[in-house]
């Protein structure tokens, strides 16, 4: 774990943004330098119709708290539906994906628990066009393994 441990406070529009990998801006809230470590937050606008390829992670634990929106996830097997309110908690090795099924940007809060997957999402800020591997070959170096394609807006 890297850093020291900083009381920190961001405001409404404060945090720096970068493109997030399925689409919308993603604008990071704590980073690990920030916390020691022990926990990334951002808050990630999902397009209607997109969300990541089922993966898993071997280091962190991945929370959402979804601000606006629904979305459907993918854990494990089954799928729930996560409308604005909804809290959704995946322990580490547990394959997950999710979709916006509105037809209105969804908002998240993400949580990694500890951080380092913030250097994953740096990585696609600095591709330089759309990378259809990108998943994959980004994140095998911090401990995440695509598993499968993405959840389909339907939930099939």
């Amino acid at each position: 774990m890297s850093g020291e441990r900083q009381p920190t406070v961001v405001g409404p529009a404060g945090g720096a943004t970068i493109e997030g990998p399925v689409g919308g801006p993603l604008t990071f809230k704590v980073r690990g330098e920030q916390t020691g470590g022990v926990l990334t937050a951002f808050e990630n606008v999902i397009p209607p119709g997109q969300g990541p390829p089922l993966h898993s992670h071997e280091n962190e634990d991945e929370s959402w708290y979804v601000l606006a929106g629904e979305l459907d996830f993918r854990l494990d097997e089954e799928i729930h539906r996560a409308p604005a309110g909804s809290f959704v908690f995946v322990p580490r090795g547990s394959p997950h994906c999710f979709v916006n099924v509105g037809e209105e940007p969804a908002r998240i809060l993400v949580l990694f628990t500890p951080s380092g997957m913030e250097h994953f999402f740096d990585g696609f800020a600095n591709l330089p066009a759309a990378d259809p591997d990108a998943f994959r070959t980004l994140g095998e170096p911090v401990g995440m393994t695509v598993l499968g394609p993405p959840l389909p807006p339907d939930g099939a």
